[in-house]
């Protein structure tokens, strides 16, 4: 999160009015909903993700048995099972 003085970035009149509901303390605004994104989109994290899930998922349509599918992608038999199991 990024800390900016109000005094650089709102008018005047603006920090008088909210002057009288918070004086002295910092104020979070949140960024509208539009402008949310989904975890891992900018970094491409979601991608890769999205793309080993898929590889998983097909690979167990092909038989390949979950404890092997934990050992190959190193990750728990649980976590494999959320992700064959899930769609």
């Amino acid at each position: 999160m990024k800390y900016t003085n109000a005094q650089k970035v709102l008018p005047e009149k603006l920090i008088l009015e909210i002057q009288k509901y918070v004086q002295g303390e910092t104020i979070y605004i949140p960024k509208p909903e539009s402008d949310y994104q989904k975890w891992g989109t900018s970094t491409g994290s979601r991608k890769r993700l999205d793309y080993r899930n898929a590889a998983i998922r097909d690979a167990f349509a092909r038989g390949v048995r979950i404890e092997r599918l934990a050992e190959d992608y190193y990750l728990s038999v649980e976590s494999i099972k959320k992700i064959v199991y899930s769609h």
